[in-house]
Formats: C-alpha cells, sequence, structure tokens
C-alpha cells in the first residue's frame, strides 16, 4: 500500500512537467492567434482570482463580513484606492463586523 504513494506522486510530477514542457518544445514561433493570445494573457489573472475569492470569503469567522469586505474592497480598488487603503479597509470592515456579528 505504501509504495502506491509513490506512483501517485510520480504520475502527478510528470503530468505537471508535461505540462509546463510540451508547450515550449511543440510552439516554436510566435502565436498570432488573437483569440489564443488573448486567452493566455488572462490565465494567470483567472487563476489567481479562482484561488483568492474563496479564501476572501472563507478567513474571517462568519462569510457575511467577508463578502462584505469583499464588496468594500472592489468598490474602493474601482474608484482608485491605492492597495494599502483597500487592504486595510478590508480589514477594518471586518473586524468591525466580527465584533458586532459575534
Amino acid at each position: 500500500m505504501k509504495h502506491n504513494i509513490y506512483i501517485y506522486i510520480l504520475i502527478m510530477a510528470s503530468v505537471s512537467y508535461l505540462i509546463r514542457v510540451l508547450p515550449l518544445t511543440l510552439i516554436r514561433k510566435q502565436i498570432t492567434n488573437r483569440f489564443i493570445r488573448s486567452f493566455l494573457y488572462y490565465v494567470p489573472i483567472v487563476t489567481l482570482a479562482v484561488m483568492t475569492f474563496p479564501a476572501i470569503i472563507q478567513a474571517s469567522r462568519t462569510p457575511i463580513s467577508g463578502i462584505v469586505a469583499l464588496i468594500v474592497g472592489i468598490v474602493l480598488a474601482w474608484r482608485g484606492g491605492n492597495l494599502i487603503q483597500v487592504a486595510g479597509s478590508c480589514c477594518a470592515v471586518v473586524f468591525i463586523l466580527e465584533l458586532f456579528i459575534c
């Protein structure tokens, strides 16, 4: 049973390696298709968002304070707030809501 874990690790490492190496070896010329270039441009942003948004909501004791802080952060960032202002405001919102909700 214990030797199976090494097989799993080897398969996962192989798949991760192939995903990164195959595009480098198969695609030698510059990509000119606008759709593919746009897709590749937004992949890191979407991946970061998919990992970050659930963590924002689940980081506090109640999901409500996380959702309200997310909304406040989006509004402040949309209105031109810098990173310190947005992060500080979100932390303050969670702190205040957690004080009164729980």
